[in-house]
C-alpha cells in the first residue's frame, strides 16, 4: 500500500522500511530477487526528491549482495550518474553514494572498467563541490583507487585533478567536541596520496605548488613541500624537466630566506628527493642530462658563498648542496669533486678558530655523507684524492687551542676513521697520539671526553693499533705517578681518574679488552696495598672504569665471559683479603671494607653477570655461592689467606667479613632465572637471619635487598611459602620491640617490594603492615619513606636489567589497592603522625604514570593541598614535584583550585629549604598553562611576591625566580 500510495512522504516510508529490511538481509537474496529488486530501485531514483535517500539506502544493500547479475553494478551506477544530483543531497545520503561506489570497485572492478572513462567522468561530476571532511576522507580513496587499479581517465585528467586540487592546501579545523575525530592531519595526508599518486596530473600540480611556495602562509609552504617530496617518488625527468629552474628558484629562497627552521627542513628534503629522482632516471643516448644541469644550477648558485666564513649565507648554502650530494653516489661525486678542493683551500688561507671551524663543520656534513655510500673504488673518490690536504686540516685542528674547533675535528677524526682504506697506518698511528694527548692532557674536559669517547667508536675498526699503541702508553702514564699541567697531588690525581676513563672508554673490542682489564684490576691491587688519603676514590674511580668496560662487553659474548671470569673472583679475592686482614687485625686492607668502595663494586659484579648464557652462569654460581656459605676459597686467585672465610658466622671478629655480604648479593641477584642456586634455602636462612640480626646498618640492608631479589625470582610453590612464613615469624616480633626494629622494617620493605613487583599474595599482607607502621610515633617516618623505595626503580636489585620478576603495572595495582587506605588512614590518624601518611601518599603519587594520576585528581586534589601545609619538607618536595606535571597536563581541574595554589606556592617560595624554594617556583611558573582569564586577578600579587626570591642568596633559586615572574 505505502509503495503506491499518491503521497511521496508516504512513498519515502515505505521505501525507507524495504530499504531497513535489505539492509539485514542482503546476505540472504537469491539472484533472481536482487535483479527484481534493482530494477525496482533503479526507477525509484526518477522519484520525487523526498524519496531518494531511502532508494540510495536501498541500493547500497544490493550493491553488497553477492549474487548480483553481470551488468547491474554497472546499470545502477548509470541510473545514479544520469539521475540523482548528488551535491544536493544531505551529507549522509552524499555518503551513500559514494559507498556505493566503493562496494562496487571492490567487488566489480572489471564490469566498471568496461565503462571506460565514463565512470571516471561520472564519479567527477558526483564529487564536485563536496565540502564535507566525512565524505572527502571517503571521496579522495576512490579517487586513489581510481588511479591505483588503472581505471581509464581518458580525457578527464585534468578535470580529475580539478575536483580534488582545489581542496589544497588543507584549511580545517575541526569543531570543538567533534564525535567523529576526523584531524586537519588526515585530510592532507589523504588529499597528497591522491596528488602525488600520478605522473599524469605533474603538469597541472607542479605550477600549483610553486605558486603555493610562493605565497606568504606558512601551512601553505610547509604543505607544498611535503607534496613535492612525495611526487618526486613517482615522477622522472619527463614530468619535472619543465619545472626544475622555477622549483630550485624557491626553494633557494626559502632557504636563503626563512626564519622557519621547519620550512629550511622541507626544503632540504624536497632538494633531496627532486635529485634523487633526477639520478633515477635512465637516460636515453640523445636525451640531456637534466641532473648535471640541476646540479650545476646548485653549485653556480651556492659554491660562492663558501668563500665567505663570515657571511649569513654560508650555511643554507652548505645545506643545499649537502642535501643534493646526499640523494645518490652520483651526485655525492659531482658535488664534492667541486666544493671540498674549495674547501680545503679556505681552510688553509683563514688562520681565526671562528672560521675554521666554521669551514671544518661543513667538511664534516660531506665526509659523513661519503660515510653513508661506504667504501668507494679509488679512481672515483674525490675524497681519496684530497687524502693529504684532508687529513692536514683535521690534524691542524686538533692541535688549535680552540676547544670548539677540537670538538669538530674530533668528530671529523671519527668520520675519516670510519671511511674504510682511507687512513694509511702511519695516519692511524698519528691518530692514537693525538687522542691520547687530547684524552689526558687537555685542559678542558669536553675535549678530554670527546677524544676517549673517538678512541672507543674506533678501537673495533682497528683493534691493533689502539691495543699496540694506546695502551701500553696508558699503562706507563698511570704507573709513572707523573702529574698534569702545574704541580702538586690533585693534579696528578686528575691525570689518574683521565687514564682509568680512557682505558675503559677504549674498551669496545674483545682483544683490548684482554689487555685493559688486567692494567685495571693490577691498578686496583697496588691503590689498595697504598696508605695515601684519597684511596677510597681512588678505588671507587678504578671500579667505575671497570663497570663501564662490563657494560661494553655485555652484547659480545666472548668478551662477557673474559670479564666475567677475570675481574668477579679477583674482586672478590681481594674483597676476603681485606676482610680477614681487618679480622686478624694485620696489614691495611680496610679502605676495600668502607661502603663507598663496596657500593662501587657492586655494579661491576652485577654488569659482569646478567648477560651470562646460563650454561655460564650456572658454572659461577657453582663457585661463589660455596664461597658464602662453607668458605670455599679455592677458584679464588692468590688464595694464602690467613683464616677460614665466614660471613655467615657468629663472633664480632667477622664484622668484616659479613659486609660482603653486598658482593654476593651483586652476583646472586644479577644470575638469569632459569639459574638454579646450590643450597639455596639454606642461604636464604642465613640472609634471613643476618638481616634482622646484625649491628652494622650497611650489612642488615644488603643481606634483607638479597633476601629480597632472590625471593622474587623463586619459584612459587610450597618451598617458597615456607621461607616467607618464616620471615613474616622473623619480622613480627622485631617490629614490635627491641633495639633492632629499624632492620626489621628494612627487611619488611624489601620483601614486600620483591613481592608487590611479581603479584604474589601475601604483597598485600604485608602492605597492610606497612600502613600500620604510620601511625607508630618512631618507625612512622621511615615506614613513609619506604612507599617511595616499594614504587621507586632500584638501582642494583629487583629491575629487568638484573632478571627480577617484575609484572607491568604493579604500580597503578599498588594505588588502586593502597591509596584508599592511605586516605582513610590519614583522615583517623592523630595529629603527631598524619604527615606520615601525606608522605606515604605523595610518594605513590610521585612515581605513578602521569596519565593515571590525572584521571584520579579530582578525589585527591584537597589531599595533596592539606599536604603543601605540612611542616615536613620531605612531604613539601614531594608533594610539590607530583603537583608540577598536573599543572601542565590538567589545567581545567587545576584552575578550579587556583586561589589555593597561588598562596600555597608563594608561600613556599620562602620555606629555608632550598630545594623546596625551587620547587615552589617552577609550579609558579607551571601556573601560567592555566586558562589566562583565570590567572588575570592573581598577577599583580603573583609578581609583586616574586620579587622577593629574585634577591635569594642561591643562584640557582634566583634563576627559578627569574623565569617564573618574567612569564607572569
Amino acid at each position: 500500500f505505502c509503495l503506491e500510495n499518491t503521497d511521496p512522504r508516504m512513498r519515502g516510508r515505505g521505501i525507507q522500511l524495504l530499504s531497513q529490511v535489505l539492509l539485514q538481509c542482503y546476505s540472504l537474496l537469491q539472484e533472481k530477487e536482487v535483479l527484481h529488486l534493482v530494477l525496482f530501485y533503479e526507477s525509484r531514483l526518477q522519484d520525487h526528491h523526498l524519496v531518494i535517500p531511502s532508494v540510495l539506502q536501498g541500493l547500497r544493500a544490493l550493491s553488497m549482495c553477492k549474487v548480483l547479475s553481470p551488468g547491474l553494478a554497472v546499470s545502477v551506477l548509470k541510473a545514479i550518474f544520469q539521475e540523482v544530483h548528488v551535491q544536493s543531497l544531505m551529507q549522509l545520503d552524499r555518503h551513500t553514494v559514494y559507498s556505493i561506489i566503493t562496494n562496487f570497485m571492490s567487488t566489480r572492478e572489471e564490469e566498471l572498467k568496461g565503462l571506460g572513462a565514463d565512470f571516471t567522468f561520472g564519479f567527477i561530476q558526483v564529487m564536485d563541490g563536496e565540502k564535507d571532511p566525512r565524505n572527502l576522507l571517503v571521496a579522495f580513496q576512490i579517487v586513489r583507487d581510481l588511479i591505483a587499479k588503472d581505471y581509464a581517465l581518458g580525457p578527464f585528467v585534468e578535470e580529475l585533478f580539478e575536483v580534488t586540487s582545489c581542496y589544497f592546501p588543507v584549511d580545517f579545523t575541526p569543531p570543538p567536541n567533534d564525535p567523529h575525530g576526523i584531524q586537519r592531519e588526515d585530510l592532507i595526508l589523504s588529499l597528497r596520496a591522491v596528488l602525488a599518486s600520478t605522473p599524469q596530473f605533474a603538469e597541472f600540480l607542479l605550477p600549483l605548488l610553486i605558486e603555493k611556495l610562493d605565497s606568504e602562509l606558512q601551512s601553505a609552504k610547509l604543505d607544498s613541500l611535503q607534496t613535492l617530496t612525495a611526487c618526486c617518488a613517482i615522477y622522472g625527468q619527463k614530468e619535472l624537466q619543465e619545472f626544475l629552474p622555477s622549483l630550485w628558484s624557491s626553494l633557494r629562497r626559502e632557504v636563503f630566506q626563512t626564519a622557519s627552521e621547519k620550512i629550511e627542513t622541507e626544503c632540504l628534503a624536497a632538494l633531496h628527493a627532486l635529485s634523487a629522482c633526477l639520478s633515477r632516471s635512465v637516460l636515453s643516448s640523445d636525451s640531456e642530462d637534466l641532473l648535471d644541469s640541476f646540479l650545476s644550477s646548485i653549485l653556480q648558485d651556492c659554491r660562492h658563498h663558501l668563500c665567505e666564513p663570515d657571511m649569513k649565507l654560508v650555511w643554507p648554502s652548505a645545506k643545499l648542496l649537502q642535501a643534493a650530494a646526499g640523494a645518490s653516489l652520483r651526485t655525492h661525486h659531482r658535488i664534492t669533486r667541486s666544493v671540498l678542493p674549495l674547501l680545503l683551500e679556505q681552510y688553509t688561507k683563514h688562520t681565526q678558530s671562528s672560521q675554521r671551524r666554521t669551514i671544518l663543520e661543513m667538511l664534516l656534513g660531506f665526509l659523513e655523507l661519503q660515510q653513508k655510500w661506504g667504501h668507494v673504488e679509488e679512481d672515483e673518490s674525490t675524497l681519496l684524492s684530497l687524502q693529504a690536504p684532508v687529513c692536514s686540516a683535521v690534524f691542524s685542528a686538533l692541535t688549535d687551542p680552540s676547544v670548539q674547533l677540537q670538538l669538530v675535528g674530533i668528530k671529523a677524526l671519527t668520520v675519516l676513521g670510519s671511511l674504510k682504506g682511507f687512513l694509511s697506518s702511519s695516519s692511524l698511528e698519528l691518530v692514537a697520539d693525538h687522542l691520547i694527548r687530547l684524552a689526558l692532557h687537555e685542559e678542558d674536559s669536553q675535549s678530554s671526553e670527546a677524544a676517549m669517547e673517538a678512541a672507543g667508536s674506533l678501537a673495533p675498526t682497528y683493534p691493533k693499533v689502539f691495543s699496540g699503541r694506546m695502551v701500553p702508553r696508558l699503562e706507563e702514564e698511570l704507573q709513572s705517578g707523573r702529574v698534569g699541567k702545574g704541580e702538586g697531588y690533585h693534579n696528578h690525581h686528575s691525570l689518574q681518574q683521565r687514564c682509568l676513563q680512557a682505558l675503559a672508554a677504549l674498551s669496545t673490542h674483545t682483544s683490548i679488552v684482554r689487555e685493559t682489564v688486567p692494567v685495571l684490576l693490577q691498578h686496583l691491587q697496588k691503590v689498595q696495598k697504598g696508605t695515601e688519603v684519597r684511596n677510597t676514590q681512588d678505588m671507587v674511580s678504578v671500579c667505575q672504569s671497570l663497570h663501564r668496560v662490563a657494560l661494553q662487553c655485555q652484547q659480545d659474548a666472548e668478551g662477557c665471559w673474559y670479564f666475567h671470569q677475570t675481574v668477579v673472583p679477583c674482586l672478590l679475592a681481594m674483597a676476603v683479603q681485606a676482610a680477614m686482614q681487618e679480622s686478624t687485625h694485620t696489614l691495611p686492607g680496610k679502605v676495600l671494607l668502607e661502603e663507598e668502595v663496596l657500593a662501587a663494586m657492586i655494579p661491576v659484579i652485577s654488569a659482569a653477570t646478567t648477560h651470562l648464557s646460563p650454561e655460564l652462569a650456572a658454572q659461577s654460581v657453582s663457585h661463589v655461592v660455596p664461597l658464602f656459605l662453607d668458605g670455599e676459597v679455592s677458584f679464588l686467585p692468590q688464595n694464602n689467606f690467613p683464616c677460614s672465610f665466614q660471613p655467615f658466622g657468629d663472633g664480632e671478629c667477622l664484622e668484616a667479613q659479613r659486609r660482603l655480604v653486598a658482593l654476593l648479593m651483586a652476583f646472586v641477584c644479577s644470575l638469569p632465572r632459569d639459574v638454579a642456586i646450590p643450597q639455596q634455602e639454606w642461604l636464604l636462612q642465613e640472609l634471613l637471619a643476618l638481616s634482622c640480626s646484625c649491628n652494622c646498618p650497611f650489612t642488615a640492608t644488603t643481606a634483607a635487598k638479597c633476601f629480597a631479589g632472590l625471593v622474587n625470582k623463586h619459584p612459587a610453590g610450597q618451598q617458597l611459602d615456607e621461607i616467607l612464613q618464616l620471615a613474616v615469624n622473623r619480622m613480627e616480633p622485631g617490629l614490635a620491640e627491641g633495639p633492632r626494629r629499624m632492620q626489621a622494617l628494612t627487611l619488611l620493605l624489601w620483601v614486600t617490594k620483591a613481592l608487590v613487583l611479581r603479584y604474589h599474595p601475601l604483597s598485600s599482607c604485608l602492605t597492610d603492615k606497612l600502613l600500620g607502621l604510620l601511625g607508630d610515633t618512631e618507625l612512622g617516618p621511615a615506614a613513609a619513606d619506604g612507599f617511595s623505595l616499594l614504587m621507586a626503580e632500584s638501582p642494583d636489585v629487583l629491575h629487568k636489567g638484573c632478571h627480577a620478576d617484575v609484572r607491568i603495572m604493579f604500580r597503578q595495582r599498588f594505588f588502586t589497592d593502597n591509596v584508599p587506605k592511605l586516605v582513610q588512614g590519614f583522615h583517623g590518624a592523630g595529629p603527631d603522625v598524619k604527615a606520615n601518611y601525606l608522605k606515604g601518599l605523595s610518594h605513590v603519587l610521585n612515581h605513578l604514570p602521569k596519565p593515571v594520576l590525572v584521571a584520579e585528581l579530582p578525589t585527591l586534589l584537597s589531599l595533596l593541598l592539606e599536604a603543601l601545609s605540612c611542616s615536613d619538607r620531605v612531604v613539601q618536595l614531594s608533594t610539590l614535584s607530583c603537583l608540577h606535571p598536573l599543572l601542565l597536563e590538567a589545567p581545567q581541574i587545576m584552575s578550579l583550585h587556583v586561589d589555593t595554589l597561588v598562596t600555597k606556592f608563594l608561600s613556599l617560595t620562602s620555606s629555608p629549604t632550598m630545594a623546596v624554594r625551587i620547587a615552589a617556583l617552577r609550579c609558579a611558573h607551571a601556573l601560567t598553562s592555566l586558562p589566562t582569564t583565570v590567572l588575570l586577578p592573581y598577577k599583580g600579587q603573583v609578581i609583586r611576591a616574586l620579587a622577593r626570591p629574585l634577591d635569594d642568596k642561591k643562584r640557582l633559586v634566583r634563576k627559578e625566580a627569574v623565569a617564573a615572574r618574567g612569564e607572569w
